[in-house]
């Protein structure tokens, strides 16, 4: 994919042919007559301003033009949450390719990581929403389409295991080829990101995933103040705006930073294991060589970077 966004193909699916058309509109016309000409189609878009309908995708942005956006945003967020935060971009580090593995024998179906997540991602409380599902599974049988998402008992229930899903930070992801503008991309430690900024809303991106992985943010995040997690970055927890698509993204603004998933940290048992798959001294690169891992959906040939196995 070309970083720049004149080499975008043209789409004629009618959201796109709007952006286009906004953005070259903005360019052409100076803001004023631009806000002017554009008012009433503001109006009717209530949650989007100016600055953002002109703002560039985040690949094309330099240093300063994303400070002024995270100063935007920071200031957005003190304005409808009355939160203080601080927007950061961490970038991928070399030679570094994260990867995930879950022991299915140690995972006890608490769903303290879906917690974690909806916790550490600033998710609308309404909702209850979370990147990871947990499928409640019997014994023998490992489709995850099969399971339980929504049981409501003590566990671990005696004939069950249990299997969390969430983004599998495909090599060939399928979500990255089905987005008609590039609003979603992976980078080069193998995490897909997306510029909540750039994204459409068509929802391609969701059909395309076999692991049902991504959200759809229809309603503005409801958060009280004193629960927005202030560390935020761009592409990773900050809080999203309505009608985008959103995912996992192994929590990048604590990863790239040499910290663990929020998910992981949240595990009483120790099911998860995160790092490194470039490291041959890693514990991700010891499961994967010493246990029966294995990927959901192998068939399809996305690649998956998350791995399952089970204690012998």
């Amino acid at each position: 994919m070309s970083d720049s966004k004149a080499s975008l193909p043209i789409i004629d699916h009618p959201e796109v042919n709007r952006r286009r058309f906004l953005k070259t509109a903005g360019a052409t016309l100076g803001l004023a007559a631009w806000a002017a000409a554009m008012k009433p189609l503001l109006e009717l878009t209530p949650e989007v301003n100016a600055d953002e309908f002109l703002q560039k995708h985040y690949r094309e942005l330099t240093p300063e033009q994303k400070a002024v956006v995270f100063k935007r945003l920071e200031e957005e967020t003190k304005e409808e949450y009355n939160a203080d935060v601080t927007i950061s971009d961490p970038q991928p580090m070399d030679n570094v390719l994260f990867g995930y593995a879950l022991n299915l024998s140690a995972c006890i179906g608490c769903r303290k990581c879906a917690e974690a997540c909806h916790i550490e991602n600033n998710h609308d409380r309404a909702s209850n929403n979370s990147y990871i599902r947990v499928f409640e599974m019997d014994m023998g049988g490992i489709d995850f389409e099969k399971g339980n998402a929504n049981y409501d008992h003590p566990v671990p229930a005696p004939g069950k295991y249990y299997m969390p899903v969430q983004c599998q930070q495909c090599e060939n992801a399928p979500c990255v080829t089905a987005c008609p503008i590039e609003a979603t991309w992976k980078e080069k430690d193998g995490i897909v990101v997306v510029d909540y900024n750039w994204c459409i809303g068509c929802r391609y991106c969701e059909a395309a995933c076999p692991y049902h992985a991504r959200r759809f943010n229809w309603e503005k995040p409801e958060i009280p103040a004193e629960e927005v997690n202030p560390n935020q970055s761009y592409l990773s927890n900050r809080i999203r705006p309505q009608g985008v698509m959103e995912k996992c993204t192994f929590c990048l603004h604590r990863t790239r930073e040499g910290r663990l998933p929020a998910c992981l940290e949240a595990c009483p048992t120790g099911a998860r294991v995160f790092g490194n798959l470039l490291d041959p001294d890693s514990e991700i690169r010891w499961v994967i060589e010493n246990k029966r891992t294995f990927v959901l959906k192998e068939e399809l040939g996305t690649r998956p970077r998350f791995f399952y196995y089970f204690d012998e």
